[in-house]
């Protein structure tokens, strides 16, 4: 009696290296590579204002956590994973554009990936942006007559980690807060 052929899976070595590089290696790196840093005070500061600065007409905040997207999330932030938020980034812009929004933030854990590389790609299309539409004023297209805002991007300095450890002052503005997690944070340290 034969025994049958066992049937193994092999990976390719391009399966298995597609597996073991990092998500934003299927991205270009962003030109912009130090984005603005606006502190936690400053965000905190055009939080509670209320009147002079309003969160999605003076300033955008843009939450880039994906599966560590638990312990809530600073009031009036957007969700938009880092992981597929390069193909959005027209959109997004267009968006801010739109509302005449002048500040865009992200903002990961910690900001030292996730936020500064979103917040790069996101400086590079509005460089971008200007560049065409310099590029067409020169070349004598007739541009729509839109206001142009002057948009930035950047980052809050430490991300949400940062502005957790700011106190009691900059919990009560994180939505759908959960003190266990970041006391579970704190001990794993």
């Amino acid at each position: 009696m034969t025994t049958p052929p066992t049937t193994t899976t092999t990976q390719t070595s391009t399966e298995k290296d597609a597996k073991e590089q990092p998500w934003h290696a299927f991205f270009p790196a962003p030109r912009t590579t130090h984005p603005k840093v606006v502190k936690r005070e400053d965000v905190l500061a055009m939080l509670k204002s209320g009147t002079t600065d309003r969160p999605g007409r003076d300033f955008l905040l843009v939450d880039v956590r994906r599966n560590d997207h638990e312990g809530g999330t600073i009031r009036s932030s957007l969700n938009l994973p880092a992981q597929s938020l390069y193909h959005g980034i027209p959109t997004l812009y267009a968006l801010a554009t739109a509302a005449s929004v002048p500040l865009v933030v992200f903002y990961c854990g910690s900001c030292n990936g996730r936020g500064p590389r979103a917040a790069g790609w996101f400086a590079d299309y509005i460089d971008d942006q200007a560049r065409t539409r310099t590029q067409d004023s020169t070349d004598g297209e007739t541009a729509p007559q839109v206001q142009q805002v002057q948009m930035q991007s950047a980052i809050l300095e430490g991300g949400i980690k940062g502005w957790v450890a700011g106190g009691e002052e900059y919990v009560k503005l994180v939505d759908g807060f959960e003190r266990e997690v970041w006391e579970k944070t704190k001990t794993t340290k």
